[in-house]
């Protein structure tokens, strides 16, 4: 009998090392598959993130040609831009201006410029006269903006840009204006 004890306590000495290794082994497989759905779903992020980048080049680079084509031939500018009364060179500056702004803009939301080179961009563009007249003249075509919209809120940045620059009383504009949080 003591012969039977000893090999049902090795039996089953063996099966609970067996069944410790099977659950060690199911702990490990479980981890590798958390870690492997998170791996997948990187994945299809940057997958996605990629599309959507290169759906936003394509989009720029569409949009310039249509401005080169604007730039070029004065009754195509009279389509592109929305402001009336203007002469021929000053709706070219005008369609110039809105290029500089939206290109800055989209480098932002590209990721090429964070909020604060952003904002020192957007200084740069500030000193324009034209840039500050095309502003002033595009005003109402921002007034239908989503208040917290990203555009809304850079567009809110030029603003602020404008009004510390001509309210300023140095003459390094280049060190005026705080840019706001991202956040406001």
């Amino acid at each position: 009998m003591a012969t039977q004890k000893f090999g049902v306590q090795r039996l089953s000495s063996a099966a609970t090392a067996g069944l410790a290794f099977a659950v060690g082994v199911l702990v490990v497989l479980a981890a590798q598959q958390r870690r492997f759905e998170a791996l997948r779903l990187r994945v299809a992020q940057v997958e996605q993130a990629d599309g959507r980048n290169a759906r936003l080049a394509e989009q720029q680079r569409f949009q310039t040609y249509l401005l080169e084509k604007a730039l070029d031939d004065q009754d195509l500018a009279e389509v592109l831009s929305t402001i009336n009364e203007l002469d021929p060179t000053r709706r070219r500056q005008y369609l110039f201006a809105n290029a500089l702004y939206t290109n800055a803009l989209r480098a932002h939301r590209a990721g090429d410029v964070n909020w604060d080179e952003l904002h020192g961009h957007l200084r740069v563009i500030c000193q324009s006269a034209i840039f500050r007249d095309y502003w002033d003249a595009t005003r109402h075509h921002r007034a239908s903006l989503k208040e917290r919209s990203q555009e809304a809120r850079v567009g809110q940045m030029v603003d602020a840009l404008i009004r510390d620059l001509d309210e300023s009383d140095t003459e390094e504009w280049w060190v005026v204006g705080e840019p706001p949080s991202e956040q406001d």
